[in-house]
């Protein structure tokens, strides 16, 4: 039985093509041509392509070589995570101004809550203000779903796509959502997806007439996940951006120590044990804090801003940089730590900056092996002189463990 809950006004933003659009405010010769975002060698992915280029079938996470036979003519560009971070941020700006509560679900979406404003003004003329002001401080296209919901906002959009905006007004999720391919919910990947197929389902209306017991049958604790879904079902909150604000890993030495090869040893470790918890969340951070607690309980603190980012190759040297920043003053060190913050999801976009399709398929498998059987079963070289790390996913909702014995 589906409880009755108060009504809610739910905006869903998505800046189109963001890369793609970010890159022609730089150079407006771009516009009007198929672009190809991502590693400029034959061995890189396309990170984001132009609507111009998706006409020749090109899509994300494509190997670049195969995307260049599809369209030969097409402008192959090298993402710049600097420049889009930049323009993340001026939207967030222009959005925390205007709203009380958001949720900036990655680089380039947002969800915002409008319940309550249609009390005073009409939430579509809100949204569509909101839209137009955007668009005119950042000269981005933007597109915008409102409805119930998160799950009906979002397919809205994708509807709405390229550069409009689509209302789905209260008891007309069901009507909006039937005709769509199941491949519009969010939680439908290509294994759920093929399951579904081959039970003959292949629209939202055939999933929405069938019992939720035997979605669930089939699917298991997803099933009436889904099943909800498609039958625009969706109580999740809109969870305020500065709620998610960071993940951390402190150590504190059992006997004080200089002894700088153990805590270069630790330190990768813990951040490379970090960076693996932003992939395994499909999260990139903006910021990096560096910690030492020295013998005499001193505690100094650096950090620094960073293109959005969860990559070793981008990250690592960074907390050592900070590393060598920090450690000027030649004593014992009591507590090491190193904090990630300015989250944001979306991760999986950026890492196809990587220039290469290998170093891309190598973090896929890494993460795999580590997910499954451990962390410290992969790991570099220099990590090898740490001991505990923990496997917690800070991302799941779920407390952290509370280890007996945190010292290093």
């Amino acid at each position: 039985m589906i409880q009755e809950t108060a009504p809610r006004n739910i905006m869903h933003i998505d800046l189109d093509t963001f890369f793609v659009s970010c890159e022609r405010l730089i150079n407006s010769r771009l516009i009007g041509k198929p672009i190809l975002i991502g590693g400029i060698s034959d061995r890189g992915v396309v990170a984001s392509c132009s609507y111009e280029a998706r006409h020749f079938g090109i899509h994300s996470a494509m190997p670049m070589k195969m995307a260049k036979r599809l369209c030969p003519e097409a402008i192959v560009l090298r993402g710049n995570s600097e420049t889009y971070s930049k323009h993340s941020q001026n939207v967030t700006d222009i959005i925390r101004e205007a709203v009380p509560l958001y949720e900036k679900s990655s680089i380039d979406e947002f969800y915002i809550d409008l319940t309550g404003v249609d009390k005073f003004y009409s939430c579509q003329n809100f949204s569509s203000e909101l839209r137009q002001k955007i668009i005119k401080e950042t000269g981005l296209p933007i597109s915008f779903g409102l409805s119930s919901n998160k799950t009906v906002s979002k397919i809205a959009t994708s509807e709405a796509k390229p550069n409009n905006q689509l209302s789905i007004f209260k008891g007309h999720e069901k009507l909006f959502l039937a005709p769509l391919s199941i491949r519009k919910i969010p939680m439908v990947g290509e294994k759920t997806y093929r399951i579904l197929c081959d039970l003959g389902i292949r629209k939202i209306q055939t999933l929405q007439e069938m019992p939720v017991h035997m979605i669930s049958k089939v699917l298991g604790k997803n099933g009436a996940g889904l099943w909800k879904k498609a039958n625009g079902i969706d109580l999740s909150p809109v969870i305020s951006y500065q709620e998610r604000k960071s993940i951390s890993t402190e150590r504190t030495f059992n006997v004080d120590t200089i002894d700088i090869g153990k805590l270069k040893s630790l330190l990768t470790a813990m951040a490379e044990n970090l960076i693996f918890q932003l992939r395994r969340g499909n999260k990139l951070t903006a910021c990096i804090t560096l910690k030492l607690r020295y013998s005499d309980f001193q505690t100094y603190t650096i950090q620094k801003r960073i293109p959005y980012s969860a990559s070793d190759q981008v990250i690592l040297p960074m907390v050592m940089a900070l590393y060598e920043k920090l450690y000027q003053k030649r004593l014992l060190v009591r507590l090491i730590g190193v904090k990630f913050s300015h989250l944001v999801g979306g991760g999986h976009q950026i890492h196809l900056f990587e220039d290469s399709e290998n170093m891309f398929n190598l973090y896929q498998a890494m993460d795999k092996i580590r997910d499954k059987y451990g962390d410290r079963l992969v790991m570099r070289a220099s990590g090898f002189g740490a001991r505990t790390i923990s496997r917690w996913n800070p991302f799941t909702g779920g407390p952290p463990p509370l280890l007996a014995n945190r010292r290093a």
